[in-house]
């Protein structure tokens, strides 16, 4: 079965699973599972950060990043279909008790300007905007990126407002790699950063957290209370290193992947329009003649598994384990 739901579907490798079963570990917890502490400092240093904390999950990771930034009252800025927001069990409301600012950007990128404006007069009638949370790529845009110029811009508006800057970068690498920019370079415009580690870059699980060593030591504290806080978790911790020492550069053939089938997408008759593509997400809509459920029950009974996303709109996604033979497979059957 060729699987498009989600770049989360992937499975480790042979030489992931090795790399994983060979893991120093101990009580993380205490501190001192060395492969934990490994893979923490080896994400800090490739963005410039000084400090970076082990998550089970990317929820996680933003919800707790979040609950530091702000207090109860407060306001945070973000896409109105970002992941915090939509996709998070309302952590924001019921971990932080704060509001959220909707705002709608060009496909979800959010510009300055359209963030200064939405920031809240000083009155006792508001709450306070304390925080701006982006997401990069942008899921719901269709896995678009910012430009590197849009997030300095961003960054010069939370200073000017005494705001935080948080990046929701669950597909970081993908822009990485697609945009030409540094993890550096994003690591000196944000004041936390949450990655993942579990979509196309194959881990089987866990996402870091990463900031100064003062919000991650706030951090770790959020952690523990939001039952984050692990044993000997270095087995996955592995598998997470492994990730980003060995399959960053290879997600352009995800990106060469998705442009593939999006022509043939553009080919078929059943297809009314696909968006703009960056990355390794395609979203696309039927025509109006055609029944959602029996055009993925198709899908599926040609092996190939996809998902609906409201209305007429599809959603493909390549990975790790999506083979080029594979591409030549889902061409055909669109």
């Amino acid at each position: 079965m060729i699987d498009l739901r989600s770049d989360t579907v992937t499975k480790p490798t042979p030489e992931m699973k090795e790399f994983m079963f060979n893991a120093e570990v101990g009580d993380d917890v205490f501190g001192e599972d060395p492969s934990i502490n490994e893979l923490e400092k080896y994400a800090a240093d490739m963005f410039g950060m000084e400090a970076a904390l082990f998550c089970p999950s990317g929820t996680m990771t933003n919800q707790i990043a979040i609950k530091v930034h702000t207090v109860p009252g407060d306001e945070v800025i973000c896409y109105k279909s970002a992941h915090v927001y939509k996709y998070e069990g309302g952590g924001i409301a019921s971990n932080s008790g704060a509001s959220v600012q909707l705002l709608d950007g060009d496909r979800g990128v959010l510009s300055a300007s359209e963030i200064e404006e939405a920031i809240r007069a000083d009155d006792v009638h508001f709450p306070k905007t304390t925080l701006v949370c982006l997401e990069n790529t942008v899921n719901f845009g269709g896995g678009n990126c910012y430009d590197l110029e849009t997030i300095k811009e961003i960054r010069k508006i939370c200073d000017k407002h005494n705001l935080q800057l948080h990046l929701d970068g669950a597909r970081l690498f993908n822009a990485i790699v697609a945009k030409g920019y540094s993890a550096k370079n994003m690591g000196s415009e944000f004041h936390s950063i949450s990655i993942c580690l579990s979509k196309g870059l194959g881990s089987p699980v866990g996402s870091l957290l990463l900031g100064t060593k003062e919000f991650i030591y706030k951090a770790r504290r959020v952690r523990k209370a939001f039952g984050g806080g692990m044993r000997q978790a270095g087995y996955i911790a592995a598998a997470g290193l492994f990730a980003l020492k060995n399959n960053i550069s290879r997600l352009d053939e995800d990106h060469l992947h998705i442009k593939k089938i999006v022509t043939a997408l553009q080919n078929s008759d059943a297809v009314e329009s696909v968006l703009p593509i960056e990355t390794n997400i395609v979203f696309f809509d039927l025509k109006e003649n055609i029944n959602v459920n029996d055009y993925l029950n198709k899908l599926k009974e040609n092996n190939i598994l996809a998902l609906g996303t409201g209305g007429q709109r599809i959603r493909f996604v390549t990975h790790l384990d999506v083979s080029s033979e594979m591409v030549d497979e889902i061409c055909a059957v669109v």
